[in-house]
């Protein structure tokens, strides 16, 4: 559901696949998900093609697909391998909703989480400092839905998402605003293993009407105060629940 979820986010999801991307995202979440290893050589083209029932001529569009994200190479000679994590472009789309799919990497949300507290804080300062009463009205609605009862856990993933893309184009950032595949990403993975009860969801939504308030009332100090000690409070719950996620003293 997360990886769905994060292609709706980033309205993607509306454009269906042909067969090499199709392929592509298939190998992608096994080199992602770790059942092809860094430094393996993968199947050849004939035998990827009868595995997926699709033509070489796919199957070789596909893997240039994983070699412009940095996930595959080819060596003439001996073979496509799969390469080393840090080649990998981590900021790439697929390749973050790939992590959504697999088992979470206690270390990757650290790392997601470590990005957020360095931007989401001073984005909210920015939001209340020079969003519009348009953008400040978009973060509004956002904490409305979270807040409206009996929201479906999908529900409310939604509306927690578009709350802190709302407070991303608030602070009139371009380049603010291309990091949102981060804290979308990081989002749905620390949702996923923090809120799979709906009652939970509760416990963060007094956090973010702090933020809100902040913003709305232009206090750009406290906003950047408030959403820092949001993503302090995420990162304990995930300390608590995800085995080795605090142990490079990640909450700070």
């Amino acid at each position: 559901m997360n990886e769905l979820l994060y292609y709706d986010l980033k309205d993607t999801s509306g454009f269906a696949p042909n067969l090499a991307t199709q392929v592509c995202r298939e190998l992608g979440r096994r080199i992602v998900g770790g059942h092809l290893r860094e430094d393996a050589v993968i199947d050849d083209e004939s035998k990827l093609a009868d595995r997926f029932g699709v033509s070489k001529t796919v199957i070789r569009e596909a893997v240039k697909l994983l070699v412009g994200k940095g996930l595959l190479e080819v060596r003439r000679g001996s073979g496509t391998r799969v390469r080393r994590r840090g080649s990998w472009s981590l900021l790439d789309d697929d390749v973050l909703a790939w992590h959504l799919s697999v088992e979470p990497k206690p270390d990757f949300l650290r790392q997601l989480m470590d990005v957020r507290r360095i931007f989401e804080p001073k984005a909210a300062a920015w939001a209340a400092r020079f969003g519009s009463a348009e953008h400040h009205q978009v973060i509004t609605d956002a904490q409305l839905r979270m807040e409206q009862e009996g929201i479906s856990v999908e529900q409310f993933v939604l509306a927690d998402a578009q709350f802190h893309r709302a407070v991303l184009q608030a602070a009139n950032n371009e380049i603010l605003l291309s990091m949102e595949g981060v804290i979308f990403s990081a989002l749905l993975s620390s949702i996923r293993i923090t809120n799979t009860d709906p009652r939970e969801n509760l416990l963060s939504i007094p956090i973010h009407r702090e933020v809100l308030e902040a913003v709305l009332n232009r206090d750009p100090d406290t906003a950047e105060e408030k959403m820092l000690h949001h993503l302090h409070d995420t990162s304990e719950r995930l300390a608590a629940v995800v085995e080795g996620y605090g142990t490079q003293e990640q909450v700070r």
